[in-house]
């Protein structure tokens, strides 16, 4: 993970227009038998790695007559930038930057299956203080314009603070832990494995996380939306693999622990370390429970705080006079922002299939 969100927002609105074209040529909106899907490390997504190891993946795709690769990319930004490229069908991404970045560069885009929502997996550490108030003043490193940021943005709200009380320092995800070792950097916000590695160096004190926003940093695997419309066998088989994953992970058993083990160190980390950052991430392993979570009228709140972040901070596109500049759906026809412009959709309809043992 070496690059930054802010990177790609330097771009024109013609190389955005041109990276839409691609997705819109490269992607979908046609009847295909291969795909490509890709995701990074964090704990929330290391069960895509495991399916494809494990051969889960392929199991469901042979039952569908398709093929599916699942890859991984070392740089989470960058594995989004290639997905609104066209290069892939699907990427694991937050809910918010599914919105910066694929909706609002005009890739139409389906929240697939939604994995969990961070409950403390994402957080801010002070250096030698131990009071979130303490961080008036200070430079703060992260990765700017990313849920890092966002987190950052709500926990100011908290103690009535502006981001004109702090210096935000543009920092890769990838230079974070390094970052916290110089003695100019006093303060941090980042994401696991990341925030606990840095939780447990000297002087580190963790001072907020998003268990205090709970529900509103989710974790999702997004597709594009004319690919999934044009190859609904796509979206089953990759709901179909992930569920029956979610089966392995969810039982203390020798798979169930061989299963985490093997995530755990491909993501640097042991079984206790894993199952710690497990602790604090509500994942759904039942999807009946993601469908329930899909149909609350909070998510659509939640968008509505994640589009005015990004309409403040100038990354909804050129075009962009107001947060409701980009359109999205959810269950029971509800829309929210521009409905003539609707890029970002969240639709339950695959995990409910596989809910109801229907796939």
């Amino acid at each position: 993970m070496t690059s930054n969100r802010a990177s790609f927002w330097k771009m024109t609105a013609a190389a955005i227009g041109i990276a839409a074209g691609l997705a819109a040529t490269g992607a979908g909106a046609a009847e295909k038998t291969d795909f490509k899907v890709c995701w990074s490390i964090y704990v929330g997504w290391m069960p895509w790695g495991q399916m494809q190891d494990s051969g889960i993946m392929k199991k469901w795709a042979d039952k569908y007559g398709i093929t599916v690769d699942i890859v991984q990319i070392n740089d989470y930004v960058e594995s989004i930038n290639q997905y609104t490229a066209g290069e892939f069908d699907g990427c694991s991404m937050t809910n918010m930057d599914a919105l910066s970045i694929p909706a609002a560069g005009g890739v139409d885009t389906t929240a697939l299956i939604i994995g969990d929502f961070s409950n403390g997996n994402d957080g801010i550490i002070l250096k030698d203080k131990d009071a979130l108030a303490d961080i008036k003043g200070q430079k703060v490193n992260l990765v700017e314009l990313s849920v890092s940021h966002y987190l950052l943005a709500r926990a100011l709200d908290t103690l009535s603070l502006k981001e004109s009380d702090i210096t935000v320092v543009n920092t890769s995800d990838a230079d974070m832990v390094a970052a916290y070792n110089t003695a100019d950097v006093t303060s941090v916000v980042t994401w696991n494995p990341l925030l606990s590695e840095i939780d447990g160096m000297e002087g580190a004190n963790k001072v907020f996380d998003c268990s205090s926003i709970p529900g509103e940093i989710i974790d999702i695997m997004m597709v594009n939306t004319e690919t999934l419309k044009d190859n609904p066998n796509f979206g089953k088989a990759l709901v179909g693999a992930w569920y029956e994953m979610m089966g392995v992970m969810s039982k203390d058993d020798d798979a169930g622990k061989a299963a985490k083990t093997t995530m755990a160190t491909a993501s640097g980390t042991d079984l206790a370390g894993f199952d710690a950052q497990l602790a604090t991430t509500q994942l759904f392993y039942d999807p009946a429970a993601a469908v329930a979570f899909t149909g609350e009228d909070k998510l659509a709140d939640t968008m509505k705080f994640v589009a005015q972040f990004l309409f403040d901070h100038g990354i909804l596109g050129e075009g962009a006079t107001s947060p409701d500049f980009v359109g999205m759906e959810f269950p029971n026809g509800k829309t929210l922002g521009d409905a003539a412009n609707v890029k970002l959709r969240f639709d339950p309809g695959y995990m409910a299939m596989a809910a109801e043992g229907k796939l």
